[in-house]
């Protein structure tokens, strides 16, 4: 018995070991990997402060895996399944238009949640997009990734009106998608990015001019706005050999009269109290909320730390993101905004939880807060 658990287990090694392999192979031939950056960019880079021997850093010392191994952690995901993991239907949703969702005031502050964190904003008359993963599958490998529950978006890259600027929070696939960038790029104007993301854009054909890489606490103008590039708490990776070759941000958007903060994805720290005591306080915050493990405590956030981090940054009313769309870890797809709006309920901090594509004003009369992932 002992020998064939031994043979049992260099099989096993050997195959995960071709399947590294052919797996590095195929990401460096597909367009989905993205680009690197140049050899002067990476001097620059390390020029940043939180970039040292070849990997961008946190503010704090951050592990990725802070419970089991990776193997077991690996095993637990692929093999193993909790209760309402995914939904049983496709979600509600409210399906859109250019028309429906163009900007009538520059007073007027609109959101739009298209599912998981890919979010539309209406400020100073202008659209600024989040993270904008408009693609039913995700990455390069369909078959291994996570399905998007419903077969359908509330409105798709093409149906988009004009749009300001985009913001890539990270180069996670969730999060900058190939399919969206190519179906997106000839009506955006900028493209603002941490460290190191515009190397994928440019290999996708985006034109040099619209990218511009921001460094934490870097700020750019736009008629009526300010966009500041802020620390988060994470780390990033397209492939099996370039964990944190590109840095993550979070964002600050500010108008004359409203504010907007974007988490992005990362866990829990004392950047969220800098953030809010610099730039708050916010008129909305969407914070992410979602895809979380006991494995991954300081890389992304549990639900109640998800309201901690609204209340830190100064948030008028918090929109849960990051969930909704995917099932990327193990806990039931709804449980992330239950938790976060019992939580939202004892901090007394306001919430909205819009169906996808549903569009909510701020601070114009009741926010949407039906419980209808129940």
């Amino acid at each position: 018995m002992k020998k064939l658990l031994h043979f049992i287990g260099r099989l096993l090694g050997g195959l995960l070991v071709v399947l590294l392999v052919v797996g590095v192979a195929f990401a460096n031939l597909s367009p989905e990997f993205g680009g690197k950056p140049t050899s002067a960019q990476l001097a620059a880079y390390a020029q940043s402060g939180h970039y040292q021997e070849g990997e961008f850093q946190n503010l704090l010392p951050t592990t990725l895996m802070t419970g089991s191994s990776t193997f077991a952690a690996l095993w637990r995901f692929f093999f193993t399944s909790v209760p309402n993991q995914t939904p049983a239907a496709p979600l509600p949703l409210q399906q859109l238009d250019s028309l429906s969702i163009t900007q009538k005031s520059e007073e007027v502050l609109r959101v739009t949640w298209f599912g998981h964190s890919a979010s539309l904003v209406e400020i100073a008359g202008q659209n600024i997009l989040m993270d904008p993963m408009l693609s039913i599958r995700m990455g390069p490998v369909h078959w291994a990734t996570p399905k998007r529950y419903n077969p359908i978006l509330p409105i798709t890259a093409e149906q988009l009106p004009p749009i300001a600027a985009v913001l890539i929070s990270h180069d996670h696939y969730d999060h900058l998608d190939y399919q969206t960038i190519l179906r997106l790029k000839e009506k955006v104007a900028h493209f603002y990015v941490p460290l190191g993301v515009g190397a994928h854009l440019l290999a996708w054909g985006v034109a040099p001019e619209k990218i511009q890489e921001m460094d934490w606490n870097d700020s750019v103008r736009l008629p009526g706005l300010t966009i500041i590039s802020m620390p988060a708490r994470h780390f990033s990776g397209r492939g099996l050999t370039n964990r944190n070759s590109t840095s993550w941000s979070s964002w600050v958007i500010k108008s004359a009269t409203k504010r907007v903060f974007y988490s992005g994805d990362g866990g829990y720290g004392p950047h969220f109290q800098t953030i809010g005591t610099k730039h708050g306080p916010f008129d909305l915050a969407l914070m992410e909320c979602g895809q979380y493990d006991k494995q991954w405590a300081e890389i992304h956030m549990m639900p109640e730390q998800t309201v901690q981090a609204a209340v830190d940054v100064r948030a008028r009313v918090l929109m849960p993101v990051h969930w909704g769309a995917f099932t990327e870890a193990h806990h039931p797809w709804n449980e992330p905004v239950t938790r976060a709006s019992l939580e939202a309920a004892r901090r007394q901090m306001p919430i909205t939880t819009p169906q996808l594509g549903q569009p909510v004003t701020i601070g114009a009369g009741p926010l949407p807060h039906e419980r209808w992932w129940q």
